[in-house]
């Protein structure tokens, strides 16, 4: 064992090699979770000498310092690969103009596609995050045919597009890869009505390769997690047990390629199931459910569990709005306070002010159904809330704010 790290957490496990037989022994292993990731910033949990790393990507840090991952030449032929897998899933190849919307930097987004389009043939714009109406008109003069980014992002630039007067659905658009957030069925209906393309969902993480890991065929019926690269397990989130097959928990991997950066049992925070059903595509590998939130995004109000998904899905299956939300947190006196701000669909608005009231009701009543609390909900013009060509901020907390 290379990294003292897993050394020392193996030794204090008491686990030997020679005691894992079989894929069961795994759950002797002890988990890896980013705040021991944190603590060995920067290289403590390289598995080879620096010499031989030759990329470096990592977290924003927005929360604590960077979590840090290197690759190996042989880590980034593997990487491109797995992209290039979950492309060709999504029926993306030769002949087709990927125009690249994520942030070039140490986030793996920018450069996990970029390589890996290029592996599978793709002709690459490597266009980055911003200067969103450039978007647009490298898509017109380049005859762009798949955007790759966030999908809030991918809204955004249909909007600017309307703007200019250019209606998405006449550009040559007709897939969208995206990933980096989670997004629901709601989200995607709005992004496919708005582009005219079939929008496919990838998933991945820095600490585990980045993007990659796992990506949706044409079934869109759950996404491929490449098993011969990484060895998947769902647990219960808070005991840190096995789930039942077919059971929503926290998912964890395990890499089993990975030379400059592996990890055991790393948990993800990510809650999923697993589907091992056949799928129509006629691949044989696992398949995990859309992300729905994380362990870390559960909201705590009054004493009733709320994940922003939840929300998010009666926002977007609800007419008259646009799939643009805010979640805002205060503390009134010893209560806690919810309140959803969402914009009006840019045609949704009537000039009545009793068909707004209706609609506030309608929201505050089918929120009350799902999430058991009855929110405040305001509503707001169409492009009140901020874009960002990153991941959303949809949640805002102000309950440890002091008050004047």
């Amino acid at each position: 064992m290379s990294v003292p790290h897993y050394r020392r957490c193996l030794d204090a496990a008491g686990v030997k090699p020679g005691a894992i037989q079989s894929l069961a022994d795994i759950r002797r292993l002890p988990f890896t979770t980013k705040n021991e990731l944190r603590d060995n910033y920067p290289y403590g949990l390289f598995a080879v000498p620096l010499e031989r790393v030759v990329r470096i990507h990592a977290s924003s840090g927005t929360t604590g310092k960077p979590t840090v991952v290197g690759y190996t030449k042989k880590d980034l032929r593997t990487w491109a690969e797995l992209i290039a897998r979950i492309v060709t899933m999504a029926g993306v190849g030769r002949g087709d103009v990927a125009q690249i919307c994520f942030s070039y930097g140490l986030f793996t987004g920018g450069f996990g596609l970029h390589y890996g389009l290029e592996r599978a043939g793709v002709t690459i714009v490597p266009a980055a995050a911003g200067n969103t109406e450039r978007h647009v008109r490298l898509m017109q003069d380049f005859g762009t045919t798949v955007i790759v980014g966030t999908p809030s992002y991918a809204l955004y630039i249909a909007e600017v597009a309307q703007r200019l007067g250019v209606d998405p659905r006449t550009l040559k658009v007709r897939v969208g890869l995206f990933g980096a957030e989670p997004w629901g069925e709601g989200m995607r209906a709005e992004i496919e009505k708005a582009w005219g393309i079939d929008a496919y969902d990838n998933y991945g993480l820095s600490e585990v390769i980045g993007p990659g890991v796992a990506g949706e065929c044409l079934a869109k019926n759950g996404l491929h997690i490449s098993e011969d690269h990484f060895l998947v397990e769902v647990i219960d989130p808070d005991a840190g047990d096995p789930v039942p097959p077919g059971e929503k928990g926290e998912i964890v991997f395990t890499a089993l390629t990975k030379e400059a950066f592996p990890v055991i049992r790393y948990r993800t925070r990510d809650l999923t199931r697993l589907i091992t059903e056949p799928c129509s595509c006629g691949r044989t590998t696992v398949r995990m459910e859309k992300v729905t939130g994380r362990t870390d995004d559960l909201l705590i109000i009054r004493g009733v569990n709320i994940f922003p998904s939840q929300i998010e899905e009666v926002l977007t299956s609800t007419p008259g709005l646009a799939p643009h939300y805010r979640i805002v947190l205060e503390r009134k006196g010893y209560l806690d306070d919810i309140q959803v701000e969402v914009e009006l669909a840019s045609e949704g608005f009537t000039g009545r002010f009793e068909d707004l009231a209706a609609l506030e009701d309608h929201i505050r009543t089918r929120l009350q159904t799902v999430i058991t609390l009855l929110p405040k909900v305001k509503l707001l013009e169409f492009g009140s809330l901020e874009r960002t060509s990153g991941k959303s901020k949809r949640v805002v907390d102000r309950r440890g704010e002091k008050r004047p």
